[in-house]
């Protein structure tokens, strides 16, 4: 789409290379697929049921008032937006669960899988996940459908800047899919979350995890490691503090602004069941 302000980076786009990045940092898998890129895209009323037909081509994740996504147009709230994408699983993903993850979407959303309705989430700046495994059909490309409504500062909702007759101060609104959507493999019990929180005095990191399922006789581990060394090893329970101390620490400064990188492994006695990679200063 034609933008106000282009520049050599928006020329030398490529839609199979929209956001590749790893989308979570704090809590990295080596397994995962990504679904940024082209999808199919209507707008219909927003009191009309699913589109028969995708007539248009999005790319994710931009909003639709973006050059950036291909369409560069406005959405009125009496519009809703919907998007649709096929895919095929890994076949080394049989037999484990599927988390699908939305960094963020602008505002109402629907989500669904082959059909059935998996997850519907209001907000238009938290991320949220669905286990999508139950509507997975093994043999067959897999289909996700997205519903998409946002009535921008004509609603309730905290919109920030997003104006729909933007001037001044106010911005154009930002509507639909704008941030990562991918997919991920988990096992039955699974790494869910957790906190650190870095302890100077004490010299050590204190970390709280949860689980996904049942955790009974399961044990974190936790590794800490600089520059490829390991510099510290705690092992607890998962959901209670785990203290892990890091002798002589090099604190973090404008100046040196070093990070610890970190490995959390949910394990049933000498078996990995999960384990993450994170980091910490």
């Amino acid at each position: 789409a034609d933008s106000p302000l282009a520049t050599p980076w928006i020329e030398d786009f490529q839609p199979e290379f929209a956001l590749p990045e790893y989308p979570r940092p704090q809590m990295v898998r080596e397994e995962w697929l990504n679904l940024n890129g082209l999808w199919e895209f209507a707008v219909l009323s927003r009191d009309e049921g699913s589109p028969d037909r995708f007539p248009e081509t999005i790319l994710v994740p931009f909003p639709v008032e973006s050059a950036l996504s291909g369409l560069g147009r406005r959405v009125t709230e009496d519009e809703r937006l919907w998007y649709r994408r096929r895919f095929k699983m890994p076949a080394s993903w049989k037999g484990r669960q599927v988390l699908m993850h939305f960094g963020a979407v602008d505002w109402e959303t629907t989500v669904y899988v082959n059909g059935r309705e998996m997850e519907h989430h209001t907000g238009g700046y938290d991320g949220f996940s669905v286990d999508i495994t139950p509507a997975l059909e093994p043999g067959r490309i897999q289909e996700i459908v997205v519903s998409v409504w946002d009535p921008s500062d004509t609603g309730g909702q905290p919109v920030g800047k997003q104006h729909k007759e933007p001037r001044g101060i106010w911005y154009t609104p930002s509507s639909g899919i704008w941030q990562t959507v991918w997919i991920e493999p988990v096992p039955e019990v699974s790494i869910a979350g957790f906190r650190l929180i870095p302890d100077v005095d004490d010299q050590s990191l204190k970390i709280n995890l949860a689980t996904r399922g049942e955790a009974r006789d399961l044990v974190i581990e936790a590794v800490a490691f600089s520059e490829g060394r390991e510099a510290g090893r705690a092992i607890g329970q998962p959901g209670e503090d785990l203290h892990l101390a890091v002798e002589d620490p090099r604190l973090w400064t404008p100046d040196d602004p070093y990070l610890y990188t970190l490995k959390l492994s949910l394990k049933r006695g000498e078996e990995v069941l999960d384990s993450v990679d994170s980091y910490f200063a």
